[in-house]
């Protein structure tokens, strides 16, 4: 009897940017006794059905937009002989999903790093529970991940979680509702030995895998002042100490690591955070900007976002502190406009942004956007391919809307061509090269445009253009330059690399 863990794709790169850290997590809280689970990426290649055999156990961790693959390979997997148990997000709000269409056994709800040995035991036993409540795992119990399992030579970056949940409640995502709001951060040793281990296997770049890097503002605490919390600000305080515990360690490590993360825009009013990040070679973060006018914050819930030429100043900010940002921008909210798009591909090139990604507004389970969007719908829900566009994912992938969402002034094909041609825009040759002046040689600028390429071809054209041979010559072009982009991220590894000596508490400024 063999483990599966499988992280589903309909497309497949042949090499990974980001190791998808769950599937290493759970091959983590494998017991040793059902030895090594077999990973399968299909970002990298797909699943070979014919390893699967009969009492063999298969995990499926699915999001919303790959859930249609998981169902795929788990009937698969399920008419094989195989035991099918999912996770994830997706199966966390839609549990009932996997087992009536998906095949599964059994769905886990919640974290998997403690759930996941009992359910292995559960199954071998024949005492399978349909439904397993994990819940929220507290920081001291996440599980490392297995980093020896790793493909040789297929991800160009490493992946560390320091902390999971998000205090933000913004209306397009669902980490606050199925991760919760209260941070649970890591502590930094156990970060800080998984980031060594990477660079050991010759890891140079990391990413800091947090729903949110910077889980206390000043904001935050200057209202716990005001209303004299003190068990309240004693705490953010010590997460904040701990915010720079860690930084202060990253910066000991060897010069040529750099790492990435995903971070609020009132990082931007806290210098002493960001010169922390300089120094730990937190050398980018993605950014969610949303919307570049106060009429788009209000839409989506992020009124402590800024606007106009405030947004400019204020994004401007990260990188004279040395960080550079990856913006994320929405398109086809109910406020936006013709000259949205290009007010937004502007503001992305005056506040120097180094990439960016300019999406459609999509409303995904979990989320007030879905909840609002699924209610207003009423009794005659529009079909495609005998599917409600409220279970969307579910529609097959070459049949399914680019919008969801009606608009007051601009038709779904409207949004879409507005919003390529807007990732044209900013990933033009002569853009590019103009952006590539942020680094030191002729060498590294162009990687930066080789990078920049992959990167478009990735998200941008697999993503959004409806023509399905566009689709697949980005497809093409993506495996085509990700070979020789990964070897841009790698180095030499260092098996006899040591942890970096605690040094004395470090206070955080405030």
């Amino acid at each position: 009897m063999s483990v599966h863990l499988v992280n589903p794709s309909h497309l497949a790169f042949g090499i990974g940017v980001i190791t998808p850290r769950w599937l290493f997590v759970l091959a983590g809280a494998t017991p040793p006794s059902y030895g090594d689970p077999l990973i399968t990426d299909e970002t990298l290649e797909q699943l070979e059905m014919d390893t699967v055999q009969p009492g063999d156990i298969v995990g499926i961790g699915i999001h919303t937009g790959n859930a249609l693959r998981g169902y795929e390979v788990g009937n698969a997997a399920r008419a094989r002989g195989a035991v099918v148990i999912y996770g994830g997000i997706h199966a966390t709000l839609y549990p009932e999903e996997a087992l009536e269409i998906g095949g599964a056994h059994a769905v886990v709800k919640g974290d998997g790093d403690v759930a996941w040995p009992q359910v292995l035991e559960d199954a071998t036993r024949g005492t399978l529970k349909t439904v397993y409540e994990a819940g929220r795992v507290d920081a001291d119990r996440f599980v490392p991940a297995r980093w020896d399992l790793l493909p040789e030579g297929r991800y160009m970056w490493g992946s560390v979680q320091t902390v999971r949940g998000c205090p933000k409640h913004c209306s397009f995502c669902s980490v606050w509702k199925t991760d919760g709001q209260k941070p649970r951060q890591r502590g930094v040793e156990s970060v800080v030995e998984e980031i060594v281990e990477l660079r050991r296997r010759g890891f140079r770049f990391v990413a800091l895998a947090d729903d949110n890097f910077y889980p206390v503002t000043l904001d935050d605490l200057a209202m716990a002042e005001r209303q004299r919390n003190h068990a309240r600000l004693a705490e953010l305080k010590a997460l904040r100490a701990e915010r720079f515990e860690l930084m202060d360690r990253l910066a000991q490590l060897p010069s040529d690591m750099i790492f990435f993360t995903q971070i609020t825009m009132e990082a931007a009013e806290d210098e002493d955070f960001l010169d922390a990040m300089h120094r730990a070679r937190i050398k980018g973060a993605l950014v969610g900007v949303e919307a570049v006018t106060p009429e788009g914050l209000k839409d989506v819930y992020k009124g402590f976002n800024q606007s106009g030429e405030e947004l400019v100043t204020r994004l401007r900010l990260f990188r004279e502190h040395g960080v550079h940002v990856l913006g994320s921008f929405i398109f086809g909210l109910p406020s936006d406009r013709p000259a949205t798009f290009e007010a937004t591909a502007d503001i992305a090139d005056r506040a120097d942004l180094t990439f960016a990604q300019f999406v459609m507004l999509t409303p995904y389970p979990g989320t007030v956007d879905f909840a609002n969007w699924e209610k207003n719908q009423g009794s005659e829900v529009v079909r495609v391919a005998g599917i409600p566009v409220t279970r969307h994912w579910l529609i097959p992938q070459a049949q399914r809307p680019k919008v969801y969402t009606p608009h007051p002034v601009m038709s779904g094909d409207e949004i879409r061509k507005r919003t390529q041609a807007v990732w044209d825009t900013f990933y033009s040759l002569p853009r590019v090269w103009a952006r590539s002046r942020c680094t030191p040689s002729l060498r590294s600028r162009l990687a930066f445009v080789l990078i920049s390429k992959l990167y478009r071809q990735m998200y941008a054209n697999t993503g959004i253009a409806t023509d399905s041979a566009r689709v697949n010559r980005a497809n093409r072009w993506a495996r085509l330059i990700a070979k020789p982009c990964r070897r841009l991220f790698t180095a030499s590894p260092m098996p006899d690399l040591v942890l970096p000596a605690r040094q004395e508490t470090v206070t955080a400024p405030h």
